[in-house]
């Protein structure tokens, strides 16, 4: 069975930075197209980056050139690099693969709080 596991979120001031992990057990991600979601209080999870099997990533507007996806073959993870976080970044983030009829059971997501 296939668990994923979210880690590094927490509190942080405006400007901040933080690194997420996801790590995966029963299952390989390297021929995976994984991604990074969020969900913010009342909104709908939404994908923010993603990281193919090539190593060639994406990310939506609003985090380009604030975010960093990147993957560790050896280690079955993958990372968010993220840096001049904004209160509007606060939500609960998820990794996944990007694929929607190939995507896991969701993990527990990790806390990231931006405060102003």
């Amino acid at each position: 069975q296939v668990q994923l596991v979210e880690s590094g979120g927490g509190l942080v001031q405006a400007g901040g930075s933080l690194r997420l992990s996801c790590a995966a057990s029963g299952i390989i991600f390297s021929v995976s197209a994984m991604g990074w979601f969020r969900q913010a209080p009342g909104k709908q999870r939404e994908l923010v980056a993603t990281i193919r099997s090539d190593g060639n990533t994406g990310y939506e507007d609003s985090v380009k050139g604030r975010f960093t996806i990147s993957r560790d073959h050896a280690k079955n993870t993958v990372y968010l690099q993220m840096n001049s976080l904004k209160p509007e970044d606060t939500a609960v983030y998820y990794c996944n693969r990007v694929a929607a009829i190939a995507r896991f059971s969701w993990g527990q997501g990790t806390q990231v709080t931006v405060s102003s």
